[in-house]
């Protein structure tokens, strides 16, 4: 619930700008405070990856690779390196802040140039990645910065019971 409440709020500070969006990149990816969600956070609040040492990965990051690989590898390629219809998500999450991230994936975008059309469409009412946005933004982020591969995380973090719960509420689960 919680996280549909943050793709509203986002959404509505979207429309109020105008739907402009402003190129600002997320800024250092440095995790500094977890949340009882297990969720790791930047200096500036916005979610982040932890990735240990050893190479185990938070639970964010390795349910984001999960949720990308089922609802957004078919358009913008494995592992968010694009394809010939969508960008590459890994490079253009460099200079996306989070909000527009949000914005863009729950309202979706058209882009024309040169006689070609792009179309993000909206997911903003599906369940299935309107509860994973921080999950895929996460995942895409330690994409983006190169701390995670290309390869399925070989180990993580156990689910945090907070997520399960939000998780439950956001997919209407009791």
């Amino acid at each position: 619930m919680r996280k549909i409440c943050s793709v509203i709020a986002v959404m509505m500070i979207f429309v109020a700008s105008g739907g402009t969006a402003v190129a600002e990149g997320p800024g250092d990816p440095a995790a500094v405070k977890k949340e009882d969600d297990g969720k790791w956070l930047d200096k500036d609040g916005n979610p982040t990856y932890k990735i240990s040492a050893d190479g185990t990965v938070d639970w964010f990051t390795y349910s984001g690779y999960r949720r990308y690989h089922s609802d957004c590898h078919v358009c913008h390629g494995p592992d968010g390196m694009g394809s010939t219809y969508a960008p590459a998500l890994k490079d253009s999450v460099k200079s996306m802040s989070y909000g527009d991230f949000l914005g863009v994936v729950a309202s979706g975008r058209k882009n024309m140039s040169a006689g070609q059309e792009n179309v993000m469409p909206a997911f903003g009412d599906n369940p299935n990645v309107a509860c994973y946005m921080d999950d895929l933004y996460v995942y895409l982020r330690a994409r983006s910065t190169e701390a995670l591969g290309r390869q399925r995380p070989a180990k993580k973090e156990d689910k945090a019971e907070a997520y399960t719960k939000a998780e439950d509420a956001c997919m209407g689960n009791k």
